[in-house]
């Protein structure tokens, strides 16, 4: 019986179907694997995974298959956006034993949960050396019957392999010699120019193919050459985010950026779209905005935000996960296309467009065409002889007539479940595009949709969250990441609205997250609670991945924290978590580019920037709309002795002032932003 049916997850709901008897990650599952002496089979995925729905296809929607799979194995889906935790766990096992990863990801367990073998996509008949699916079940099987020491021998070793990977990455606070309590300039450096050496200075971005975004990685050279005047950083960023907006792995026609590259030059995405890839590449244009004032980035960051609110956003508040890259079967079907169809669309003005977008008979990938730019709208239009402004309004007159067209074709499945770390780095996204666009609708945006995933989320009666939502229900127990994105979000939006119950909710979530998911031994943060029973340990999550390290996140937010509420554990315990991976940031800084810049904001530390009186908000926003990367913004009607940059802040009544301080000494008060932001490149 396949028991998937009363499940929410978009993807079991896709596998309830199947004649393989699949259990849930439930305790179910494992007692009838330790009563009957079975081994277990984990299948990961997710609803958006295109080798998982080929996989389902080939292996699990067959009956023969499935009979064999139902015979000698319990047999448990998960999909990895629900479970990160027993993805993660799994997930290292199939590193360990192949050197690789990804989804499907398939591992095999004794009945108490430990992995003896993993591995990814199985194809039906043996291919390019690896054995068909079924080959593979019937091998572990016998394994598991007949040579049943050398089965637990091994799972006793992946285990303990997974439980100690990432020690060697880690430093004690005792192996560390008194001098590397500082954040030297010499350590950013480094970090730089390990970065600097995986450039691709002609199409931007990181290594080859596939390719994808770098996001934290580009946030960091843009704060670096803030601080540190490199103009190859700054150059870098800009070629990047130039190429990637008029690349194929940006939606030309309905914004949003696709999952990654499949080529160097980003023509050809892997055609989903996820929430947080967006979410990020949005805060990161809305820095470069703000630090360059490219029109090109604005309209990015414009275009993904009315994608994000016309195709992400649930009726009643909080955003969607992810959208498939297949529709009616096909990889990127609803995204490309024939030079014909363009042609018949847009008449006697086709030509221009399919020259503008690259849209040729014999088409630029596969026989059909994917829209992108190969030159600047000025540069283009300088070529063609044409004004500049004329050629962007006719652009934009055949853009929409393909945006509708294509909104009549089969549309890629929507996962529609709703994470509550995905939502909160939307929240800081909308945050970051209000304060450098001056918007006041992403202000509210961002206001609104977090006050809705705090209520969404919240576990009654506790200061804990939920994982996930959908329709109307909220469940699984939070992770390190859902809490780490959702402070920070808090204290995005206190930056424009000046709240302070928003950085009391964050300090008391600070305080539950280092209660709840502090190993003493490490001085880091498990990715699990103490509360969370159902796995066979608890992984420090120190790495970035798609989203940035959920340790490294928590280790800026307490930091900013400790400065602007005068909590001196915070800065303490964040300090202690950015020592213990300096070192290993500045080996591998592509893997640890948010805690790079952590210590980046270290060595340089913050502005406390206090705007007093009733012009306080105004003179904040004006302020916040320039990148000042390490600048904390308080602003209040009047003094509150409950901050230290707000306490005893006495004013002559009517009058507005902005106090610029490091360290809590400040500079005499100014009245203008012009002057404070004068006062802060003087300190530089």
């Amino acid at each position: 019986m396949n028991r998937l049916q009363k499940e929410s997850s978009p993807y079991l709901l896709q596998h309830a179907n199947n004649p393989v008897d699949w259990y849930a990650w439930k305790p179910e599952a494992f007692e009838r694997a330790q009563r009957e002496d079975k081994p277990i089979l984990v299948s990961i995925g997710y609803s958006t995974c295109h080798w998982c729905h080929v996989m389902e296809r080939e292996s699990f929607e067959r009956e023969e298959v499935a009979a064999f799979m139902n015979e000698y194995f319990i047999n448990i889906k998960v999909d990895r956006e629900e479970r990160p935790d027993v993805d993660q766990i799994y997930m290292d096992a199939c590193q360990i034993i192949s050197g690789q990863g990804g989804w499907p990801l398939n591992c095999f367990l004794l009945p108490d949960g430990r992995p003896f073998f993993a591995g990814t996509y199985y194809p039906p008949q043996p291919a390019n050396g690896r054995p068909s699916w079924m080959q593979l079940l019937q091998n572990l099987a016998y394994n598991f019957l007949e040579r049943r020491p050398t089965v637990e021998a091994q799972a006793k070793q992946l285990t303990e392999m997974i439980r100690n990977g990432d020690r060697v990455l880690i430093k004690n606070e005792l192996e560390l010699p008194e001098n590397e309590a500082e954040f030297p300039d010499a350590a950013v450096v480094n970090i730089y120019r390990k970065l600097a050496a995986g450039f691709d200075l002609k199409e931007g971005g990181f290594g080859g193919a596939p390719k994808f975004p770098g996001t934290m990685s580009l946030e960091f050279l843009l704060a670096y050459h803030y601080h540190f005047k490199d103009q190859d950083a700054l150059i870098h960023v800009r070629l990047s985010l130039d190429k990637m907006i008029m690349g194929g792995i940006y939606d030309q026609l309905g914004g949003g950026f696709a999952r990654y590259a499949t080529d160097r030059a980003w023509l050809v995405p892997h055609f989903e779209k996820m929430l947080y890839d967006n979410a990020l590449l949005v805060s990161l244009m809305a820095q470069a905005y703000a630090f360059t004032g490219s029109s090109l980035y604005k309209d990015a960051v414009e275009e993904t935000l009315a994608y994000i609110k016309r195709e992400m956003t649930a009726p009643e508040g909080g955003f969607y996960s992810a959208l498939d890259a297949d529709s009616e079967g096909v990889e990127g079907k609803f995204y490309v296309w024939s030079y014909e169809e363009v042609k018949a669309l847009l008449g006697t003005d086709a030509d221009l467009f399919c020259a503008f977008y690259d849209i040729t008979p014999e088409g630029n990938w596969e026989q059909v065409n994917i829209l992108r730019r190969k030159k600047s709208l000025n540069e283009f239009a300088a070529e063609k002889g044409l004004n500049a402004g004329t050629l962007q309004s006719a652009l934009a007159k055949g853009r929409q007539k393909l945006f509708e067209y294509r909104s009549k074709r089969i549309r890629p499945h929507l996962d529609d479940k709703q994470i509550l770390g995905w939502n909160a780095l939307q929240v800081t996204a909308y945050a970051r595009a209000a304060r450098a666009l001056g918007s006041k609708t992403y202000r509210q945006e961002a206001a609104g949709q977090l006050d809705f995933i705090l209520s969404a989320f919240c576990q009654p009666g506790s200061e804990a969250f939920f994982h996930t939502y959908k329709n109307g229900r909220a469940q699984y127990e939070a992770f390190l990441d859902d809490y780490a994105y959702l402070i920070e979000a808090l204290i995005s939006v206190y930056e424009l609205d000046f709240d302070t119950g928003r950085l009391e909710q964050a300090t008391r979530l600070s305080s539950f997250v280092l209660d709840q998911f502090l190993d003493n031994e490490s001085n880091l943060l498990y990715f699990t609670s103490a509360k969370q029973g159902d796995i066979i340990l608890r992984k420090r999550e120190i790495y970035d991945s798609a989203t940035p390290s959920g340790n490294a996140v928590m280790a800026v937010q307490l930091d900013k924290l400790g400065i602007l509420t005068g909590n001196d554990r915070f800065r303490s315990q964040a300090r202690t978590m950015m020592r213990t991976l300096k070192e290993s940031t500045e080996k591998y800084p592509s893997s640890f580019s948010r805690w790079a810049l952590g210590i980046l904001g270290l060595n340089k530390p913050a502005f406390e920037i206090a705007v007093i009186g009733p012009e306080a908000q105004a003179l904040a926003e004006e302020l916040s709309r320039a990148y000042r990367p390490s600048n904390l913004i308080m602003a209040a009607g009047s003094a509150d002795d409950r901050y230290p940059l707000l306490e005893g802040r006495t004013l002559p009544t009517g009058e507005t002032r902005i106090f610029v301080c490091r360290n809590y000494t400040c500079n005499l008060p100014v009245k203008t932003a012009s002057e404070a932001l004068d006062l802060i490149e003087r300190d530089l």
